[in-house]
């Protein structure tokens, strides 16, 4: 009997099954009730009493063997098959190249992050909107040139709903269902009807930031756009305002910084000014806070909006506009190294 456990034995170590209905064959081979084991040990009560001891030892080893051995296999019949369903087969036997962030996405997320860091966040909202959250509750009277058809983009010719035109819709509706403190960040595709060119497009992003609460005032606005410019171009970085006007703030200004090209000493870019004008900002109206249900009395606000293509220029250096919605390789891949 011992010759025959050790036969067994050596054929269990060089057990092999590529099939799980092979590892069954052999599972009934050897371990099932009239298996080759099952068959030894009913043997076992015909082996003389001086050998018991060492039969019973090695029976039990043979055994033990065989299905840890059975095991064996499943488990790596398992794994395999786990293995190879983890293969896409539709995929491209070609290395596939890590792609990269867009300009714009990489540079709105730097706007954003140095806005968070003075409590901002972010608050988003439809694209395609109304009259009363683009336009009207925003200051805009009825024969502003704004709400013209050549600059904005109405829907099925209905003058009540639109593509919206700058992501202040997003703040009029924060407004309405929000009463202050109200500090967000509005970044977002818009559109307007402007012949595409080098320097315009029908489509563009923006980011605007709205800052509401007691005793908000125009010293306040301007830190956080001297703060902005110097997070976003260097330390060295210096700012000006200058009058100007919108309908939704009251004081309105417009905000230059020294050419980051030429370190404000005059260049083509800067038409030889030094200064280059980055965004729009002032005072949130009282008319645009009572429109949206905020006592203007009580309330005080600042508001600021960029192109972010503008401010992709001039990190970048992209002379045409068109070059962002374009899907050139060739353009797109020099940002690989951006983060």
């Amino acid at each position: 009997m011992i010759n025959k456990i050790n036969q067994l034995l050596s054929e269990i170590d060089n057990l092999k099954a590529a099939k799980a209905e092979e590892i069954e064959a052999l599972r009934i081979k050897y371990l099932s009730k009239k298996g080759e084991v099952s068959a030894l040990m009913n043997d076992f009560r015909n082996v003389a009493a001086d050998q018991k001891r060492e039969v019973g030892m090695r029976l039990n080893e043979l055994k033990e063997k065989a299905q840890d051995k059975i095991n064996q296999l499943r488990e790596s019949l398992e794994n395999n098959q786990a293995s190879d369903d983890a293969i896409d087969l539709t995929r491209t036997a070609a290395p596939i190249a890590l792609g990269t962030r867009h300009p714009i996405s990489i540079v709105k997320k730097e706007i954003c992050d140095i806005l968070r860091k003075l409590g901002f966040s972010i608050a988003e909202g439809p694209e395609i909107e109304d009259d009363w959250h683009v336009f009207s509750a925003l200051n805009f009277a009825d024969d502003h040139p704004a709400r013209d058809m050549q600059d904005t983009f109405f829907i099925a010719r209905n003058p009540e709903v639109l593509l919206r035109t700058h992501t202040s819709s997003v703040q009029t509706r924060v407004m309405e269902k929000q009463q202050p403190p109200i500090r967000i960040i509005c970044p977002g595709r818009v559109y307007r009807n402007e012949a595409i060119s080098y320097r315009a497009h029908c489509f563009f992003h923006q980011v605007e930031a709205l800052y509401i609460d007691k005793n908000v005032s125009f010293a306040d606005l301007k830190q956080a756009l001297l703060f902005l410019a110097k997070e976003l171009f260097g330390a060295d970085t210096k700012i000006r305002l200058r009058p100007s006007y919108f309908p939704f703030t009251e004081p309105s200004a417009e905000m230059d910084i020294s050419c980051n090209i030429c370190g404000g000493k005059g260049c083509p870019f800067c038409k030889h000014t030094g200064w280059v004008e980055i965004l729009g900002c002032g005072m949130v109206d009282p008319n645009v806070l009572e429109s949206c249900g905020i006592d203007s009395r009580v309330y005080t606000g600042y508001a600021l909006g960029m192109g972010i293509e503008r401010i992709t220029n001039l990190k970048y250096r992209v002379s045409d506009l068109r070059l962002f919605s374009e899907n050139d390789k060739r353009f797109l891949e020099q940002f690989e190294s951006a983060n």
